[in-house]
């Protein structure tokens, strides 16, 4: 039986995914990898580290169900995004860690941009505000830092990637530089009117087009494995950043429908058809997986820290032993009793914008309990997408009617019934909700024949449960204000 190998590699861990014809999971293997955190704000990976425990999860699942290279029709990769990497392309490796989305160190750089006046140019070309989290920045750093990175760039000599380049380049043993539209979207370089690497940006952010991928569709043929790897060549059928995987995953395509994937970060996106339209609220206007043939554009609203939060009592406050324990732990109190925690810790995203926010746990008296704490984490997760989900709803004018629910957070029933509570509006979930690896499985099959058309792949999406909202108006209401309370305090934590 021939099946799609799905390439997730994200923030905390590397995974690979086997999908069956039906979209049913076939089998999966997962391997964490190490955090760094240099100096405060600060985040880091090894990305031989990366590519040593994604090879190691893709060869472990085939091995773990009797499967070799030639029962894999095709390989999806989906990734973190905004992570930025560059290596040398003569011995292959990095020139210094990879600066991960998380990273703050840029942001003074990004306050001076804008205090210069370039935001609107910037977000007018590729739909991003001027923001540390995006690649351009980051980039402009290590070439600067790193000793003599800067002449070697110019010289043709390294090569810049998000995380999905890097994966491609090992995948061919070097032979294939290269990006798809999503990730290259992302970079703040990318200028998605003319689909082409902007000048100006280049410029302004002074980078040498010399060490940038080729830009190609998400559902494409890249290329194929080194036979090594796996035994036989392997064709690469499709790339995607995660979180536009996650939405063509969903089946989101066509405009109005909306998904948030609840990871390490939480990220919602609405498709908006194929013009890219401006926000007025600053979310992002994004590229949605393309083919050969269209183009398709989503709002975005990233938040830093959702599923995050939750590895922090377990790390940074001990108060439970695995993430698993959260949900339990919260269920044991009916409410927070008033305590309301903003995990900003890395700053606020969308629809604030602030690199200086910082975390803050508030309305703490002698009876708050770790449950009241756990509870408030996983609200503070909520509370967040309900922000986005308003912004988004304003700026489309289209009246969401649900909202479709992925990611590892989102089996946690709890904080789905507060969602759909503190948003007023219907929680889906679907019966797979490793939509992520979903979409990279499904713009392979696109590209290479396993599926004929997105209305095959729309008959084989289902749904696991509906959470309908159970909470009065007035009460989310009143919750909703005084969390808007709590997160004035953790934009005031700074000044």
């Amino acid at each position: 039986m021939k099946a799609i190998l799905a390439l997730d590699q994200g923030t905390t861990s590397s995974r690979a995914i086997l999908f069956g014809h039906d979209g049913s999971i076939l089998g999966t293997s997962q391997k964490e990898f190490t955090q760094h955190y240099p100096a405060a704000g600060w985040v880091e990976h090894d990305a031989e580290e990366i590519w040593k425990t994604q090879l190691s999860v893709a060869q472990q699942v085939l091995s773990d169900h009797g499967m070799s290279a030639a029962d894999v029709h095709a390989i999806g990769i989906t990734n973190q995004r905004e992570t930025t990497l560059v290596w040398d392309r003569q011995t292959g490796r990095p020139i210094h860690h990879a600066i991960v989305w998380q990273d703050r160190r840029t942001a003074s750089i990004c306050d001076s941009l804008r205090d210069a006046g370039h935001a609107d140019a910037v977000q007018q070309k590729t739909g991003l505000i001027i923001d540390s989290y995006f690649c351009a920045t980051k980039l402009q750093w290590l070439l600067d830092h790193v000793p003599n990175a800067r002449d070697k760039a110019e010289a043709g000599e390294l090569a810049f990637g998000t995380i999905d380049s890097w994966l491609f380049w090992n995948l061919t043993d070097g032979r294939l530089h290269a990006t798809d539209v999503t990730n290259a979207s992302r970079t703040m370089l990318w200028n998605f009117h003319t689909g082409d690497w902007d000048e100006e940006l280049l410029q302004l952010f002074n980078i040498p087009r010399e060490v940038l991928p080729e830009v190609h569709p998400s559902s494409h043929v890249f290329g194929e494995t080194a036979a090594s790897l796996f035994g036989e060549p392997i064709t690469l059928g499709g790339a995607a950043g995660d979180q536009q995987s996650a939405l063509f995953g969903q089946n989101c395509t066509q405009p109005g429908l909306a998904k948030n994937t609840y990871g390490t970060g939480c990220f919602m996106l609405m498709n908006i058809g194929e013009e890219a339209k401006p926000s007025p609220s600053r979310l992002l206007t994004t590229v949605a997986c393309w083919n050969s043939e269209r183009r398709a554009y989503a709002y975005e609203g990233s938040i830093f820290i959702a599923g995050a939060i939750v590895q922090w009592l377990r790390d940074g406050l001990g108060i439970i032993q695995s993430s698993s324990e959260v949900e339990s732990l919260a269920s044991t109190v009916d409410d927070t009793d008033g305590v309301y925690l903003v995990p900003a810790f890395a700053g606020l995203g969308a629809p604030h914008w602030d690199s200086y926010a910082r975390g803050i746990l508030v309305g703490l008296t002698r009876g708050t309990t770790k449950a009241h704490i756990a509870r408030a984490a996983l609200e503070g997760i909520a509370f967040q997408v309900a922000d986005v989900l308003d912004a988004m709803r304003n700026d489309s004018g289209v009246a969401i009617e649900e909202l479709r629910v992925d990611g590892g957070a989102a089996a946690n029933d709890l904080l789905m019934q507060f969602q759909a509570d503190i948003i007023g509006t219907r929680v889906v979930r679907p019966k797979v909700i490793e939509t992520t690896a979903a979409g990279a499985a499904y713009v392979a099959g696109l590209a290479t024949g396993f599926w004929k058309d997105t209305q095959e792949i729309e008959s084989i999406w289902e749904t696991d449960r509906v959470f309908e909202p159970k909470m009065t108006s007035a009460e989310a209401k009143k919750r909703r204000a005084r969390w808007a309370q709590a997160l004035e305090r953790s934009k005031q934590w700074a000044e």
